[in-house]
Parts: C-alpha cells; sequence; structure tokens
C-alpha cells in the first residue's frame, strides 16, 4: 500500500485522477440506469438492451476519434466540451424515456450521448506519466487507476440503486449527467492535464507514426478486450436482472455489483503491489481462466444451464460474484500495459481509445444480445453467455501468444 499512498501525497496525480474518477462514474452509471428506466417504463428488457446498445455503440465510433483528436490538441480542448455535450442529452434521455416516448427517439439521443462522451478511461493513462516520471510508480498507478474503475463499478450501481427506491424513475440518469458535467470540468482544469503533451516518436522514415491498429499485437490484444467486454455487457445486464427477478428486490443490484466489483478491487490493488517475473502476456491468459470459472459457478447456481430462473441464497450468491471478480481488474490491467507496449508512443491516446473502443462496441452487442436471453431463460441464461464469451476471450489470449 506503500506505493499507493505514494501517488496519492502528490497534488499533481491525485487531483486529476480524483477528477477522472468522478467523470467516469457515468461508465457504470448511464447503462444500468438507462436498462432500469426503460424497462420500468416500456417493460422489456429487449428494449432497454437495445437503447443501452445505442449508447454503447455511439461511444464505440466516438472514442477513438475524440482520442486522436486529443492527440493532436491536448486533453482540456476534449474532455471539457465533450463531457458538457454528452451530459446534455442523457438529461434528454432521461426525461424522453420517462414521458414514454418513441422508441425511435430514444435510440438516437442514446446514440448521441455515446458518441460526444469524453474518452477520460483512455487519457488518464497520459496524465499519470506526466505527475509521475519513476516508472515503479507509473505502473502502480495503472494498478491503481484500474482498482478505480472497480470502485466506480461498486459506487456506482450502488447509488443508481439508492436512487431507484428513493427518487422518481428519471434521477438516476439525471444524476449521472451531472457527475458527468463536474468530472469532465474539474478534470480538465488540472495542471497536469493542461500539461501533458504527445510523446514525440516519429516514423523512421519522417512520415507520422502509424495508427495503433496498424500493430498486430495491438489487434489481437484488442480482440481480447472486445470478447471480454461481450462477456462483461452480459454480466452487468444479467446482475441487473437477477437482482429484480431472482431475489426480488431491485434495490439489491448494487450490493450484488459491490460485490463483483469488490473482489475486482482487491485483486487489482494485489496485483499492482507486487513485482512479477513472468511477462504480462503470460499473466493474462491466467487472469482470464480465473473469471470464466468463477462466472460458471454463478451461471449454474442460477438455473442458467436449464433456463429457469433459482432464487438462490443471497450470502452464497455474493461470494461467488466476489471470487469471480478478483481476477477480472489484473486481466484489465494486462491488456492495457499490452497495448501501450505495442503501440507508437505518439499514438498512446489513441491507442486507449481503440481499448476503450473494443470495450464499448462489445457493449452495444452484448447488452442487445444478453437482453434477448435474460427475456428468454432469465438471469442464469445471461451468465451462461457471459461464460461463454470469458471463456473465447482466454482462448484467444492463449492462441495470441507472444502478442
Amino acid at each position: 500500500m506503500t506505493r499507493y499512498l505514494r501517488i496519492l501525497r502528490r497534488a499533481a496525480a491525485r487531483n486529476p485522477f480524483l477528477a477522472s474518477v468522478i467523470g467516469r462514474l457515468p461508465i457504470s452509471m448511464a447503462p444500468l440506469a438507462t436498462v432500469l428506466l426503460v424497462q420500468q417504463v416500456y417493460g422489456s428488457y429487449g428494449v432497454a438492451g437495445l437503447v443501452t446498445g445505442m449508447y454503447a455503440l455511439g461511444a464505440t465510433a466516438g472514442t477513438p476519434v475524440l482520442g486522436r483528436l486529443v492527440d493532436r490538441v491536448g486533453q482540456p480542448r476534449v474532455i471539457a466540451p465533450a463531457g458538457l455535450l454528452s451530459a446534455l442529452l442523457l438529461t434528454a434521455l432521461a426525461l424522453v424515456a420517462a414521458a414514454g416516448a418513441p422508441v425511435a427517439a430514444l435510440l438516437a439521443i442514446a446514440a448521441g450521448a455515446g458518441l460526444t462522451a469524453p474518452p477520460l478511461a483512455s487519457v488518464t493513462r497520459g496524465t499519470w506519466r506526466v505527475a509521475l516520471r519513476g516508472e515503479d510508480d507509473r505502473l502502480a498507478a495503472y494498478a491503481l487507476d484500474a482498482v478505480a474503475v472497480e470502485f466506480i463499478f461498486v459506487v456506482g450501481p450502488l447509488l443508481v440503486g439508492v436512487l431507484l427506491v428513493t427518487t422518481p424513475p428519471a434521477a438516476p440518469l439525471l444524476v449521472t449527467a451531472g457527475l458527468l458535467v463536474v468530472g469532465s470540468l474539474a478534470y480538465a482544469r488540472s495542471g497536469a492535464v493542461r500539461a501533458w503533451r504527445p510523446e514525440p516518436h516519429p516514423h523512421p522514415n519522417g512520415r507520422p507514426a502509424p495508427s495503433p491498429v496498424s500493430v498486430a499485437g495491438v489487434r489481437r490484444a484488442l480482440a481480447v478486450a472486445l470478447l471480454l467486454a461481450l462477456s462483461f455487457a452480459h454480466l452487468d445486464l444479467s446482475i441487473a436482472a437477477t437482482a429484480r427477478e431472482a431475489l426480488g428486490d431491485p434495490g439489491r443490484v448494487g450490493l450484488l455489483f459491490a460485490c463483483i466489483a469488490g473482489g475486482s478491487g482487491v485483486g487489482g490493488l494485489w496485483y499492482g503491489s507486487r513485482t512479477w517475473r513472468w511477462p504480462e502476456r503470460l499473466r493474462l491468459p491466467v487472469a482470464l481462466a480465473g473469471v470464466t470459472t468463477g462466472l460458471a459457478a454463478v451461471a449454474i447456481l442460477l438455473g442458467g444451464v436449464e433456463g429457469v430462473v433459482r432464487r438462490p441464497p443471497a450470502l452464497i450468491l455474493g461470494a461467488l460474484l466476489l471470487i469471480a471478480g478478483v481476477c477480472i481488474a489484473p486481466a484489465l490491467i494486462a491488456i492495457n500495459n499490452l497495448v501501450d507496449a505495442l503501440s507508437p508512443r505518439s499514438r498512446l491516446s489513441e491507442a486507449q481509445a481503440w481499448v476503450s473502443t473494443a470495450y464499448t462496441a462489445g457493449g452495444a452487442g452484448g447488452t442487445a444480445l444478453a437482453g434477448l436471453l435474460v427475456d428468454n431463460g432469465g438471469p442464469g441464461r445471461g451468465f451462461v453467455g457471459a461464460f461463454a464469451l470469458m471463456r473465447a476471450g482466454l482462448l484467444a489470449a492463449a492462441a495470441s501468444q507472444p502478442f
């Protein structure tokens, strides 16, 4: 823990980090708040999955463009206006959905909100490189950032769960929009963010460095990330459906997310505090094997193989989700570090934007498919889909060696 405390004592690192955490809370809140709002108003997980998928599809298209723009004009000129515009569209989505507007209107607004979502997850690593000069501190900071993502997936759903039972249905999405504004503006005003510049690394023939996706190892890492994202989309919607359909209490959705994200946070802190002898490319399949095993256990517990809805003991379900989550953050850290190591140094923001794009593309397709699985086989069937896709990611990581 000493490494992490040393990092957080430095204002240049701490301030943009905390702002980015606030600004990234909508990553976990917006899809969940949208699913719950649309399902409540329209009575269909399938429709809810389509709307949430359109938000993810918009982010899939917009993130690499915004990441490339960051590499050209700097972070503040992109993050602040994008955050404001995306928040405005999320507000419109909440109000339009609560009014029961045609689904086509929801799809268009959701796509726009995703298209303009600021790529905070992609650019934060660049800020760490400005604020922290030591290699050990930077590697620990990357682990801390991955753990922060799991914190986001604990606090965000918990907040949505609390708002769901205490406020009108549109409130969780409106609060999400407010957090996006606050976090984006605070991040863009941070000193390390304003000081960040792309790392010069011109192509040997004098031309600009090639796109990260032109590197074979990056493409293989992105393929693994895409499969993980498809699995996570199934996981997220299945957890929301488990709280409502299997446990009979939508308010428990935050606690279920807290179990799996809490396990991931513990695993990430442990992973980042160690000095590893194995190369990262070999650690990735091991981490994915752990997640795959945990998801299989949850799917069996919920009756996913039989396609029935079982009411499991909440304590056992929470324990299995916690165990399944322990290896998630280490896997995400490994993928991000591999992409950084393999990409041109002057296009690292764009490279990380492609990682985010892989995750959001998987979210777009995975959420829609997961909605159909849950509608037709219950939440357990959604976990079966999550297991199958995570296993595919494990096989892809193993087959991609040495990246």
